[in-house]
């Protein structure tokens, strides 16, 4: 069934979206996994109370940023549908950490020549290398000039919620009943929404803007745990070593070296888990390792934390008088099975983007998104593409069509649960 959605223009999107996400990416926002604190990052604090202060000037008259820096925000069922459960849309307002996203340039290319992009430091964007920039030929894309990544995960997909809600407001035509807007921080510390006030919640489904490549949504990701790895040395004069020295920074570098380098996120890809090493540090007295450990399956995390435990062993072993201590927890569960147990979600999901004329294909997360721990919480939250590219790297761009794109699927859904 088509959509009158589906006629919506996309050049009136791209007024609503390239203006918010060229701002947006400028808010330093970057989150800090070593930081217990909610947020982790004082700039988050910044785009949050920007956020705020837009829903507001936009006549939104519900919004609240709560003292951990969750935006919620309602807009009130239309006439006649006050009993319609409601839905929510949630993106999140930190990025990575893993490249730079102080002072981000973004770079809009109205009309990309499918030639390659150079950037700064040598880089360059090269659709040689990347089909789906090659396929954006003729259309707009906005990339990160090579100093920083763009932030498009996940700002791209608060401009795209931020949009949708303009336009509806901006359309009461539209059917809709009782909508929320929810913007997290510090998803990208893997932390999974603490502090979230979850008792203020009232969707009965939710969806978040957090993916790649138009058509593709998600309804599984990976069981996730951290492993902090401690090594206690023995530790002597050096010139009087023999026999005596455990080398605590050795015995780290041992232990790196022992985990499988064919289960390691560049040898994997698909359904396949693996180990990666985030940190390393240490002296000849203690030294430290943090280990991501990722599977879709729990058995396989299980079988990887006895794998971290025997080679904590293996390396005692080498090091006599040396001590390694494995302290794991985890940090989010796999949502497939909640959100099959609740199909709905997902079903209006594949409507919406059936009425539009998207091609949806389901996908894996290989990570996960807030909507992995919303739905362990018991609101099943599909995640939705966004049209970014390169996540967390200085080649990050962004689609604007794709984006165009996203935004109906937002109108889209609000139609379909308003109905």
């Amino acid at each position: 069934m088509e959509s009158p959605v589906q006629k919506i223009a996309d050049q009136e999107l791209q007024a609503l979206l390239v203006p918010r996400f060229m701002n947006y990416v400028r808010y330093w926002t970057e989150s800090d996994r070593h930081v217990t604190a909610t947020p982790s990052s004082l700039g988050q604090w910044d785009l949050a109370r920007a956020l705020r202060d837009e829903l507001l000037g936009l006549g939104v008259k519900e919004v609240e940023l709560t003292p951990y820096c969750y935006i919620i925000a309602r807009i009130p069922p239309g006439k006649g549908r006050e009993n319609i459960p409601a839905v929510g849309f949630l993106a999140h307002i930190d990025t990575a950490s893993d490249v730079s996203g102080k002072d981000v340039k973004p770079q809009l290319v109205p009309d990309y020549n499918g030639e390659k992009i150079a950037l700064s430091g040598g880089l360059a964007l090269d659709p040689a290398q990347e089909p789906g920039l090659a396929a954006q030929k003729g259309s707009s894309i906005i990339h990160s000039n090579g100093d920083t990544l763009l932030g498009a995960d996940d700002k791209a997909g608060i401009a795209e919620i931020m949009a949708a809600v303009e336009y509806l407001l901006n359309h009461p035509e539209i059917p809709h009943g009782p909508l929320e807007i929810i913007f997290s921080p510090d998803e990208e510390t893997g932390k999974g929404l603490p502090e979230f006030p979850l008792e203020k919640i009232k969707s009965a489904v939710c969806y978040t803007l957090d993916g790649g490549p138009m058509g593709e949504i998600e309804t599984e990701c990976f069981n996730a745990w951290k492993a902090d790895v401690e090594f206690r040395g023995k530790v002597i004069h050096i010139g009087a070593a023999r026999g005596i020295l455990a080398n605590a920074a050795l015995m780290a570098a041992a232990y790196a070296a022992m985990l499988p380098r064919s289960e390691s996120p560049e040898a994997t890809d698909g359904y396949y888990g693996y180990y990666c090493l985030m940190e390393l540090s240490g002296d000849l007295e203690s030294a430290r390792l943090e280990i991501f450990l990722r599977d879709f399956e729990h058995d396989g995390i299980q079988r990887r934390l006895a794998a971290l435990e025997t080679i904590a062993k293996t390396v005692e072993a080498q090091f006599p008088g040396g001590q390694v201590i494995v302290k794991s927890s985890p940090q989010y569960y796999n949502m497939k099975e909640k959100i099959d147990g609740q199909p709905q979600a997902l079903e209006r999901l594949k409507t919406a983007l059936d009425n539009i004329g998207i091609e949806w294909r389901l996908k894996p997360i290989r990570g996960g998104t807030d909507g992995s721990r919303l739905t362990e919480m018991g609101i099943p939250t599909p995640n939705i593409f966004t049209g970014g590219r390169n996540f967390h790297s200085r080649l990050e761009w962004v689609s604007v069509s794709e984006m165009c794109a996203a935004c109906k699927v937002v109108i889209e859904l609000i139609r379909l649960w308003g109905e």
